[in-house]
């Protein structure tokens, strides 16, 4: 008699499932662009979400030329300051910082969040111009004070590439923004593609049930039913990985690949529902509206990254917006 099969329960794709290190994602690679020397990131707030008509322009959809409702998530991005330019080298052990360079006029809150530099100036430059530079890159920081809905004014710190052009374009691109603020404008326009990076939801230490889905036993099973069947054959003499467990559900760093930029906006006033986005209040900074969902509660630090796998044949054209939702969400 043949063994029933089915397919494993919960999905195996990440690991170990255990509480983010920090709400401050962090980003290990970053793809390669052509053209002029920009920066690659930007991060932003996460004010809640909406729904916004748009007129479809895809030629062979079934729907081509008619209004299309879109869910929207809000992201509130006010501009963020460079704090210093990271050079690296090629190393036989792959890149290794070669050395940074400070800017002088730096938020004093900064230092809540790391050891700034004492001895620092922007004519630093010269000691590195006999270092073989392959990679270059910024430290920027967040402005939170200026973001109504998030009560914290420590900025969130993080590393930026430096993409497009040649090195010496890339260094001369670094050091005009060094000590600067940069937009949300300097990193992506209306219409193309980026990364999400951002924390989930914490949902705590949840059962198998929950957490992988697994059926329910029988009632007349002896002390439980959300827990598990068996965790496994007598050998090997060890609980194998993928038997699904009770542990850490959410709060897991997580990227969602080539969403689109539907909006940028200067004013948020034209996006704040009435009676402002629930548990975040009105947006009052610069805005961009995403398509569809974005990880993380409201209020959670969002990090934006050109796109490393971007889609083929599609177009990055702005979207052509009829109608963006700003009826209240406190009902909802």
């Amino acid at each position: 008699m043949s063994q029933r099969r089915r397919p494993k329960k919960g999905s195996r794709a990440y690991g170990p499932r255990k509480r983010a290190q920090s709400q401050t994602p962090r980003l290990d690679s970053w793809p390669d662009i052509s053209g002029a020397p920009k920066i690659q990131g930007f991060a932003g707030y996460k004010a809640g979400m909406t729904h916004a008509f748009i007129v479809d322009t895809r030629v062979k959809s079934t729907t081509s030329g008619m209004e299309l409702q879109v869910p929207v998530t809000v992201l509130e991005v006010p501009p963020m300051r460079i704090a210093a330019v990271r050079l690296y080298e090629n190393t036989i052990y792959g890149l290794k910082t070669a050395g940074e360079v400070w800017a002088n006029n730096l938020d004093p809150l900064l230092s809540k969040r790391l050891s700034v530099p004492k001895d620092h100036s922007d004519a630093s430059f010269a000691k590195y111009d006999g270092v073989d530079v392959e990679d270059v890159r910024v430290i920027a920081y967040t402005q939170p004070k200026l973001v109504k809905g998030v009560p914290k004014k420590v900025p969130d710190i993080m590393e930026l590439r430096i993409g497009g052009g040649t090195i010496d374009e890339r260094l001369a691109f670094a050091k005009g923004v060094l000590g600067n603020e940069v937009g949300i404008n300097d990193f992506a326009a209306e219409g193309g593609f980026v990364d999400v990076i951002a924390v989930t939801k914490g949902k705590g230490f949840q059962g198998v049930v929950k957490r992988f889905g697994t059926k329910l036993l029988s009632h007349k099973n002896s002390k439980h039913r959300r827990g598990i069947g068996n965790i496994g054959p007598k050998r090997p003499g060890y609980v194998r990985p993928t038997v699904p467990m009770a542990g850490q559900m959410g709060y897991h760093q997580r990227t969602e690949l080539n969403k689109k930029l539907v909006k940028i906006g200067q004013e948020g006033i034209e996006i704040t529902p009435k009676g402002g986005f629930l548990n975040y209040g009105d947006v009052v900074n610069t805005y961009v509206l995403v398509h569809g969902s974005v990880p993380g509660p409201t209020k959670r630090l969002v990090r934006l990254r050109d796109p490393t796998r971007k889609p083929k044949k599609v177009s990055t054209e702005a979207l052509n917006i009829t109608y963006i939702s700003t009826e209240s969400k406190q009902g909802a």
